[in-house]
């Protein structure tokens, strides 16, 4: 398996249809927004033309309103991966979503705990009053393993743990463990001087308010999805909702989107850590001889080579 990391708008989507062209190879997404059906501009999916050139799998998997869970991802990205290997073509599984790409390179066993709805709004609820913190508190006391990869902010992975606490009994750091893949896996990082990312990101929020991400979210708001779900609380829909109602401006929603996918970009580096020898990373900024045509060049090779 070839695996493509790296922050949002770096050019990750892009090399993976070459690489898939040249290589006959299938990509799995790894993205955690793209799963969810009617949500294509504001996270950016492969075209339809893309889609139909290239196979792809884990796009437009569930509901904006349904849960899904890491295990959910697990299962059917496994079920990808067999039918791409069996068919003899070679799996590309692409995306900065750092939980879905480590969770498969590393061979994670996730809990098969089914949500629970009625603890999840309890748990929402009082994140919500008392704040996150307060939850990562608790779970700190129940699973002091799990809590400490957990950022205190991220509610979701903290309700998660919580749940799977309660449902077992055991901690979810205990119930989880690793089992290394049985096939030889290549980890192609792609990084980018930090001003020139900021304006492909920048170009590309503008590129999807031209392509009509206003427009999808009204959309989304007509079809009865509630502004509360967590599939609506991503990057550029939370901003559009509030601009939908009349919270803020278009401008202003604009520069919320262009500033929180900044930090987004830089929280990703965090799970893909340019130090980290697993990865071969390449520079595409133009300022770097030949930009993104000699690191399309130097990745062909090393794939080769790998395959060889």
């Amino acid at each position: 398996m070839i695996v493509i990391v790296g922050p949002t708008a770096v050019g990750k989507s892009e090399l993976a249809l070459h690489l898939a062209q040249y290589f006959h190879a299938e990509v799995i997404s790894a993205d955690s927004r793209q799963i969810y059906l009617y949500m294509d501009i504001g996270t950016n999916k492969p075209t339809p033309n893309e889609r139909a050139s290239v196979p792809h799998h884990l796009i437009d998997v569930v509901e904006p309103d349904k849960d899904f869970s890491l295990a959910m991802y697990h299962q059917l990205a496994d079920v990808a991966l067999e039918a791409i290997q069996q068919k003899g073509n070679l799996p590309l599984l692409v995306g900065g979503s750092g939980l879905y790409v480590w969770s498969l390179v590393e061979g994670w066993k996730i809990p098969q705990v089914p949500p629970n709805r009625k603890l999840r709004d309890q748990l929402e609820a009082r994140a919500e009053q008392e704040g996150s913190q307060r939850l990562h508190l608790e779970l700190q006391n129940i699973d002091p393993n799990a809590a400490e990869k957990i950022n205190p902010n991220n509610t979701r992975r903290i309700i998660r743990a919580l749940e799977i606490y309660e449902a077992t009994g055991q901690p979810s750091s205990r119930l989880q463990r690793k089992v290394v893949p049985d096939f030889p896996i290549l980890l192609i990082g792609l990084t980018q001087d930090r001003s020139e990312l900021y304006e492909m990101i920048d170009w590309r929020v503008d590129r999807m308010i031209q392509r009509g991400l206003v427009e999808e979210v009204e959309q989304l708001l007509k079809k009865g999805y509630s502004p509360s779900l967590p599939s609506m609380s991503g990057i550029g829909y939370k901003q559009m909702i509030q601009f939908l109602r009349n919270e803020i401006t278009l401008p202003e929603a604009i520069d919320r989107i262009k500033y929180e996918t900044h930090r987004l970009a830089r929280q990703q580096y965090a799970w893909f850590r340019p130090g980290d020898s697993r990865i071969h990373w390449f520079n595409t900024s133009e300022t770097e001889a030949g930009g993104s045509l000699t690191t399309l060049n130097k990745v062909k090779g090393l794939v080769e080579g790998f395959i060889s």
